[in-house]
């Protein structure tokens, strides 16, 4: 399958997983919705769709689409002169989601890394989201998350987002990595 072909057929998954979740997106949305890959060119295991409704200097809202079992990989907001990192809160909207962040690590999490990147997965204390549920991670938080195994739709409520300055555990991922096929 070539490139393009994995980015239509990303964003079909995506406009099916809204759909499931009860989100409307107007056509402009659809067109909008950005496909990260993470610049590993392992879409189906590692990646996301992202709708950004509004990113502003205050205030930023988006909606992200994780397939079956995908994940976002680890990283972490930092801080950027007088910004202080990102804050933000992440609200499952449909399927489950599976959140790991610093604390004890979780006995027998339900995620699960691809064996060639598991070394950049460090964080393991695992935060379980279901629809309705949601966490907020204080700004420079060292995060990941995974869908559940019929993939998962979450909202995101965050100060201001530098996505480009994010920094990876993964010293392979290229945040460059993003962008709109229309």
């Amino acid at each position: 399958m070539s490139n393009t072909d994995i980015q239509i057929k990303a964003r079909q998954d995506a406009i099916k997983l809204y759909e499931k979740a009860g989100i409307v997106l107007t056509d402009e949305e659809k067109n909008r919705l950005e496909f990260c890959d993470y610049g590993l060119n392992d879409f189906e295991r590692i990646g996301t769709e992202i709708l950004i409704y509004v990113n502003t200097k205050r205030v930023c809202a988006k909606e992200m689409a994780l397939t079956p079992n995908q994940i976002c990989p680890e990283h972490i907001h930092p801080q950027l002169g007088d910004y202080a990192g990102k804050e933000e809160t992440f609200r499952c909207r449909w399927g489950e989601v599976y959140l790991y962040v610093p604390g004890e690590p979780t006995k027998n999490p339900k995620g699960f890394v691809p064996q060639e990147r598991k070394e950049h997965f460090t964080v393991w204390h695992e935060i379980h989201l279901l629809p309705g549920e949601q966490y907020t991670l204080k700004e420079q938080t060292l995060h990941w998350f995974q869908a559940g195994p019929e993939g998962a739709v979450i909202s995101e409520f965050s100060t201001p987002s530098f996505d480009e300055a994010d920094i990876f555990t993964d010293p392979q991922i290229n945040r460059v990595g993003l962008f709109s096929i229309n």
